[in-house]
Parts: C-alpha cells; sequence; structure tokens
C-alpha cells in the first residue's frame, strides 16, 4: 500500500518549473571557476510577461470584474454563464467542433488545475494511464498521485520531418492490454512538436476502438510557426466519447498571472471535474474570469505580431545551439526549445545549478519530463530576445566548460 509520504514525494517540486531558486546548491562551491555573467540573470523556466506583456484589453477586463462585484466574484462553480457562451462559441470555432457552453465547458484554474481535474475524474488505484514521454511534467506525478499506473508511450522528436510522433504500435498495445486513458499535449511540452494530421487520425482510432478516455492539452495551439498546420483532435471523424481537451490563454497570450484555463468535452467528465473543483477552488477566481473575454478577440495582426516575434527568437536560439553541435529540434510551436546535451563532467542536475549560479542562466532539467531525457534541459524562449540569445550563448559556454 503507497503511504502519504510515498504519493506526496510523487508530486516533488524542487525541480519543477519556477522552483528552481529552492534547489540545493551547498555541494558546488568546490566546483565554481568563476562565473560568466554579472548582469540581469534569464529565467527560461517560464515566460516573460514584461517582455510580452498580456493580451489588450485584459486589465481593463478585470477591472470591468471587479467593479461588477459579487455577481462576478461568486460565480458557478463551472464559471459565469454569460463568459462561458462566448468561450464555448469561439473554442467551437477554433477547434472545428461545436461546444456546448452549458454541459460541455469549465473554466478552471489555470490549465494546470484542469489537467487535475481531468485525471482526478478519470484516473483511481490501478488505472493504466498512457503517458506520452517525454511531455508536461505534470502528467506523470499527477496519475501516480492518483494512484494510476503510469504506461510510457515514446514520443520521437529528433528525426526528419515525418518521422517524429508517438510510438503508435505501443500505444495499440497499450491499449490492448487494458490501459485506460492516454494524457498528452500537441504542440508537445518540451520539443514543440505538433502531432501530425496521420497521428491525431491513429490516436481517435484506436481510442474509440478500445473505449479509451483521452485528455489532450492544447495549450500552444494557436502560436503555429512557419504556416504549420494544426489538427484538433476532437474534430475527427473517429474522436473518442470520452475526450477532453485542455486550453488556455496563459501562455502565448501572457495571461499566466490571472490563472485561468478551460476544459471542455464529453458532459460526464465535465460535471465530474465541476464537482471536483467544487471542493478544492470553488471556481477559478471570480474577477480574473472576466479577462477571458478578451481571448480570441485580440486586435487585428495582434497574434500574427507574437508569432513572427516568438519566432525570431526561436530561429536564433537554434542557430545558437545548432552551431554548437548540441542535437535540438526546431519547434513546430510554442515557445520551448529542448537541445540535448554531452556528456559531461558533472551530472546535467548539476550542470543545472552550476547554470544558475555561474552563468545566471534558469532551466528546467530534462529529468522533469521524462528518465529518459534526463540530459536534455527545456528553455521557454518568450523572453527578451537580446538577452535570450545572450543567455544561449552563455549555456554554450557551460558546455564547454563542463564538457567531458
Amino acid at each position: 500500500m503507497t503511504t502519504l509520504d510515498e504519493k506526496f514525494s510523487a508530486l516533488a517540486a524542487d525541480n519543477a518549473p519556477g522552483q528552481e531558486v529552492r534547489q540545493d546548491t551547498g555541494d558546488l562551491d568546490a566546483q565554481m571557476k568563476g562565473g560568466l555573467f554579472n548582469g540581469v540573470p534569464v529565467d527560461f523556466s517560464h515566460g516573460d510577461v514584461d517582455a510580452f506583456p498580456p493580451t489588450p484589453g485584459s486589465a481593463e477586463a478585470w477591472n470591468a470584474g471587479f467593479a461588477a462585484g459579487g455577481r462576478q466574484a461568486y460565480t458557478e462553480y463551472r464559471g459565469a454563464a454569460a463568459i462561458r457562451e462566448g468561450l464555448a462559441a469561439r473554442l467551437g470555432t477554433f477547434t472545428g467542433c461545436p461546444v456546448s457552453a452549458e454541459h460541455e465547458l469549465i473554466i478552471t484554474p489555470g490549465t494546470q488545475g484542469a489537467l487535475f481535474l481531468a485525471l482526478g475524474a478519470t484516473v483511481t488505484t490501478g488505472t493504466k494511464v498512457a503517458v506520452v514521454e517525454p511531455d508536461y511534467f505534470a502528467n506523470r506525478k499527477l496519475v501516480a498521485f492518483f494512484g494510476g499506473e503510469v504506461v510510457p508511450i515514446a514520443l520521437s522528436w529528433l528525426g526528419a520531418r515525418g518521422e517524429n510522433g508517438p510510438d503508435l504500435a505501443r500505444l495499440e498495445a497499450a491499449f490492448k492490454d487494458g490501459t485506460e486513458v492516454l494524457v498528452f499535449s500537441t504542440p508537445n511540452n518540451p520539443t514543440g512538436l505538433v502531432y501530425s494530421p496521420e497521428d491525431i487520425a491513429a490516436i481517435a482510432r484506436l481510442a474509440s476502438r478500445h473505449g479509451v478516455t483521452v485528455i489532450v492539452d492544447q495549450l500552444y495551439s494557436r502560436l503555429l510557426y512557419d504556416g504549420e498546420r494544426y489538427t484538433h483532435l476532437r474534430a475527427d471523424e473517429n474522436a473518442p466519447e470520452n475526450l477532453i481537451t485542455i486550453m488556455g490563454p496563459s501562455k502565448t497570450e501572457s495571461l499566466s498571472g490571472f490563472r485561468l484555463g478551460t476544459a471542455f468535452g464529453s458532459a460526464k467528465l465535465i460535471e465530474r471535474m465541476e464537482r471536483l473543483q467544487a471542493i478544492v477552488s470553488l471556481r477559478a477566481a471570480g474577477y480574473n474570469q472576466a479577462a477571458l473575454d478578451t481571448w480570441f478577440n485580440e486586435p487585428d495582426g495582434w497574434m500574427a505580431a507574437r508569432i513572427a516575434d516568438h519566432q525570431a527568437i526561436r530561429d536564433d536560439l537554434i542557430g545558437v545551439f545548432r552551431g554548437a553541435g548540441l542535437a535540438t529540434a526546431v519547434p513546430q510551436a510554442g515557445s520551448y526549445v529542448f537541445p540535448a546535451l554531452p556528456p559531461l563532467d558533472v551530472s546535467p542536475e548539476v550542470f543545472v545549478r552550476l547554470l544558475r549560479r555561474q552563468a545566471g542562466v534558469t532551466v528546467t532539467p530534462g529529468s522533469e519530463f521524462a528518465p529518459a531525457t534526463r540530459a536534455s534541459i527545456r528553455l521557454n524562449f518568450s523572453q527578451d530576445h537580446a538577452a535570450a540569445v545572450a543567455a544561449a550563448k552563455r549555456i554554450v559556454e557551460m558546455v564547454a566548460r563542463y564538457k567531458s
């Protein structure tokens, strides 16, 4: 039987994004050889909302929610009805499949909250859950927390175009062996891979055939580069009956400080998620919900400009890392780059700490996303362009310093 200590150890937060300042660095002094940096540090563990501010009108929308008082502060547990009505229409148009505001949509405290509720609504002791690796760091942790059994599904992302994607043969075998839930992200966090239309169609077909519940995180599905094509699982003709899609404005639109997310799909699962939210947080923060009225309502050209700015940073970082011989896939979407480190004289975990201490660069260790990607690092490049490139060059210098 799993003890409470074991249960909560699965949620270890010291190396999770945004928590790097809590890492133990007491054993590193002997390894210090002089810093590379004495200016303003760059924190790649999350996006910089000063470099990329929230969507226009979001502050005004929040103020309007505040002015509305109690009727906005104490919404239904699944969110204010009027806000859900507008969201349902826009999300249905974006994903190519209608969304019922009344039955199929819930507003959550961030997409992290949506993921917690979705897994809480589908996973219990002994539930086999297919978890793509690498993928979002919380997937494995939450499955373990809820008592489920992680069934790893390998993802290829460093191959030639058209050769990347999940191991569909392994996925089918897992479904045949009793796996009941699949959770994954597309665009993938941390690699930026967008699942191909063929892979999405195969996942839909296999999940429907075997009665599998699917939870798909589409957080970065608006931030597509180079004319990339995106395929929404819920719009597939074979989409599984039990499907939850998670989206929110926290990243691309820089509304992360508002802690807003949405989940939409199976009415039965949304009802379970509402019941769980009712005892975890009651609702997404009432005043903050008003900012959702700006989502998909940005000024003309705003999204195109944001994509162009991010693509320019992406291209420069890829140039720096590939120029130094670090294996790095070109993200098709999102704001993450995931270079692989060569063999070093220190462990990857120590190297990450040294980066922060010596070079003023904070990254997220690859071990957060899969055991097999321990020697990779994830950078959220939604940063000041010049600062991000300078920081990437310091990473390369540090690799050269500690390379075996």
